[in-house]
């Protein structure tokens, strides 16, 4: 992973498989002050209003990727991705080179933060990973994220299980990551992030 210069801000990112709760562990950091880069958000910001990607994405899905207005058209692009491999691959290949640079300029500003977070889906899938100093998998049961996907989304187990398998196997992504955080319902993530937070605070001042 990337050496930050001395006295820069680690770059840590969080990761995890749908349902595993990523985005309430990242809304725990920033109650701490840990400014987080929520990188789907930002993707979905970017694919309206980044021009030059507007214009690969329409060149390669059609103008129909975009409605009347200049709004992402999802159905239509959720249509297509998610019923061919290789043409999510190529939107995430579009896309996710337009993210990262969005991201490295966003951590550029967060000079008084100890480390910044950048949570995102797809961090290893990316490679964005490779950019980071470290990275954190928020893990919880496969079951467990099923349910919450079905009651967050109001969509069927088989549409759940669709995501999961567009996304690396659980045990791999766990080996590559650096710090693993528990969201079973069963321990405390409050106590496990402040807990992660003093130790990445640690190695800030350590410039390790």
């Amino acid at each position: 992973m990337q050496t930050e210069l001395k006295n820069q801000p680690l770059r840590i990112g969080i990761t995890g498989g749908i349902g595993s709760g990523k985005t309430t562990i990242c809304k725990l950091f920033e109650t701490i002050g840990i400014p987080v880069y929520y990188a789907d958000a930002a993707a979905k910001h970017l694919m309206v209003h980044n021009p030059d990607l507007v214009s690969q994405i329409k060149a390669h899905f059609g103008t129909e990727a975009y409605t009347q207005s200049g709004e992402l058209n999802r159905a239509y692009l959720a249509g297509i991705v998610f019923h061919d491999e290789k043409k999510l691959k190529l939107l995430n290949s579009l896309v996710h080179p337009v993210v990262e640079k969005d991201a490295q300029a966003w951590h550029a500003r967060q000079q008084d933060a100890p480390y910044t977070l950048k949570e995102a889906a797809l961090i290893f899938e990316s490679g964005s990973h490779r950019h980071l100093d470290r990275v954190i998998y928020v893990y919880a049961p496969l079951e467990l994220r099923i349910k919450r996907v079905m009651e967050r989304d109001h969509v069927s187990r088989e549409e759940v299980l669709a995501r999961v398998r567009n996304q690396w196997p659980e045990e791999d992504k766990i080996a590559l990551s650096d710090h693993v955080i528990i969201n079973d319902n069963t321990l405390s993530v409050i106590q496990q992030v402040h807990k992660l937070h003093r130790r990445l605070c640690s190695m800030t001042k350590n410039n390790v």
